[in-house]
C-alpha cells in the first residue's frame, strides 16, 4: 500500500496518508476540518538504482559475454595444490 502525500489549502497543513490504492481520495483537512484537502502527485516507489556498472554488466549480449571471459585471466583450478603445498596425508609429524 502506498503512502500519499496531502495538504490543505486551507491552513497549509502538510502530511502524509498510508491507504490503499483503491481508497478514494480524502477531502477533509484533519486540522481545520475544512474541506480543501489536495493530495500531492510524488515521485512514488521507483526503482533506483545505485552502483556502478549496473546495466553495463547484467544486460549484456552473450557475445559481449563471452569476448569478456575470454579476455579475463585464466583462475587455478579448485582442487590443484600451489607449489608451496606438500603431498601426503597424516598428521604432518614425524613416526
Amino acid at each position: 500500500m502506498p503512502t500519499y502525500d496531502y495538504v490543505c489549502d486551507g491552513c497549509g497543513h502538510a502530511f502524509e496518508l498510508f491507504q490503499s490504492m483503491t481508497d478514494s481520495p480524502k477531502k477533509t483537512c484533519p486540522e481545520c476540518k475544512k474541506k480543501k484537502l489536495r493530495r500531492l502527485i510524488g515521485a512514488g516507489g521507483a526503482i533506483v538504482f545505485k552502483g556502478s556498472g549496473f546495466y553495463q554488466t547484467d544486460y549484456r549480449s552473450d557475445s559481449y559475454k563471452k569476448g569478456a571471459a575470454a579476455d579475463a585471466p585464466a583462475k587455478p583450478a579448485e582442487g590443484g595444490k600451489s607449489s608451496g603445498e606438500k603431498s601426503g596425508g597424516g598428521s604432518g609429524g614425524k613416526d
